[in-house]
């Protein structure tokens, strides 16, 4: 198997979440998708006036966050009756082009609608999917590359609130699952896609035993690396899953993460990787961190600690070291990742819901609510509020870093916030 990881993988790490360009945010967590960013010279303070190099105006507010790459920004965008992927100049903030991915009709509500999936990049490409099952891939001047619809040729998705999580590029392979089952009989499953082409590696069920709206995940898949071991863990339906990041084959599972077996225990917050650690949120408690590459089941054998005061939406950050959890409260935690004990917290900021994941970059910790307030925080086992700043226009989707820039998407417009975009992009 490890030479065949080889083949498959180690030659194309470079076109994953493994080692992008430092000015990129190649997908909706980041380059190492645990909302960190190598990114330095960010802003402290801006308002809708100050600070700003350029905004670009949007015809609705979204969930899906946008990506970076090189000298262009994309961001799914919910306009009329498609789904449409954007491409703006980063320099400029001018549209460059956009591309429709498919309806946006179906049951939407105020966290979502048919835009939600955050697009993924990497090797002159680009990845975007609908709430509606069409994934699309492109070339960054926009020609249409391949085109699947998985509603289509699976079934229908189940989940209550209707489709969110965002595809995994890993290597040259495209990861996504569908964990459903409140609106539905059909089974989950994990499907794995070459990204060249769209067609199938591999598509595997993935069975549990949750009940009522508790199979429903809106996570999206991470990565876990160890030497040159790959595993690909997903979040949902009351566990936490390890696969063959070639066959799909279920490697280790975990259950935990809904002990008293309730119906409601649905999970929107994706699992993040530091090293061989994987910390997975459900609804709230526990939040469990456990130790990648078992086999069978490793609930007790694999378990390192547990949180109960966990995020319910919000995906937490790290930057190896520390932990930063955010409830949908604003209260806001540090925890040290390898013992899981509370170095700070419960800290309040600003009275709202937060649903955005935070931003871990420079030092600083960027957390923004629904209202679109962002409080900086200093990153640290101390809690030092910074600055608090305020952008117009309700919020869902997570702030991002690339080069010495923000980028914050409100429901009116995308800002990119700081000075110019860095050298190499001129």
């Amino acid at each position: 198997m490890r030479s065949r990881l080889g083949n498959l993988l180690g030659a194309t790490l470079l076109l994953g979440v493994a080692s992008p360009a430092a000015a990129d945010w190649p997908n909706w967590r980041g380059p190492e998708a645990t909302g960190a960013s190598p990114a330095r010279g960010l802003p402290l303070h801006w308002s809708k006036q100050d600070n700003v190099a350029w905004t670009l105006p949007l015809p609705s507010g979204s969930g899906s966050t946008p990506v970076v790459a090189g000298d262009r920004v994309f961001l799914n965008v919910s306009e009329g009756d498609l789904v449409q992927l954007w491409c703006a100049d980063r320099r400029t903030g001018s549209l460059l082009w956009k591309r429709p991915l498919g309806s946006a009709a179906g049951e939407t509500h105020r966290k979502h609608d048919k835009s939600t999936p955050s697009p993924v990049t990497a090797a002159g490409r680009v990845y975007a999917m609908t709430g509606n099952g069409v994934l699309k891939a492109f070339d960054l001047e926009g020609r249409e590359l391949w085109s699947r619809d998985i509603q289509e040729e699976y079934g229908r998705f189940g989940l209550m609130w209707g489709y969110g999580s965002s595809p995994l590029l890993v290597g040259d392979t495209l990861y996504v699952q569908v964990l459903h089952g409140m609106k539905t009989d059909d089974p989950s499953y994990l499907l794995g896609l070459d990204a060249s082409s769209g067609r199938n590696r591999f598509r595997v069920l993935r069975p549990t035993a949750a009940i009522q709206e508790s199979p429903d995940s809106y996570s999206t898949p991470a990565v876990v690396r160890r030497g040159d071991e790959v595993e690909i863990v997903v979040t949902g339906g009351d566990v936490v899953t390890g696969h063959d990041p070639v066959t799909g084959r279920e490697l280790w599972r975990a259950t935990g993460l809904n002990p008293g077996n309730e119906g409601n225990y649905r999970i929107v917050a994706s699992p993040v990787v530091a090293g061989e650690v994987v910390v997975a949120s459900t609804r709230v408690r526990p939040m469990l961190a456990l130790r990648a590459f078992g086999r069978g089941d490793v609930t007790t054998s694999h378990r390192i600690w547990s949180f109960d005061n966990g995020p319910d939406v919000p995906t937490p950050a790290t930057d190896g070291t520390y932990l930063y959890v955010l409830t949908d409260r604003g209260l806001l935690y540090c925890l040290d990742l390898t013992t899981g004990k509370a170095l700070y917290g419960p800290q309040r900021l600003r009275p709202a819901i937060y649903s955005s994941s935070p931003l871990l970059a420079d030092g600083k910790l960027y957390v923004t609510s629904e209202e679109g307030l962002t409080s900086v925080v200093k990153a640290g086992p101390r809690f030092e509020l910074l600055a608090e700043n305020a952008l117009d226009g309700y919020t869902l989707s997570s702030p991002l870093a690339a080069g010495g820039q923000l980028f914050i998407r409100t429901q009116q417009a995308l800002y990119c916030i700081g000075g110019k975009a860095t050298a190499e992009l001129r």
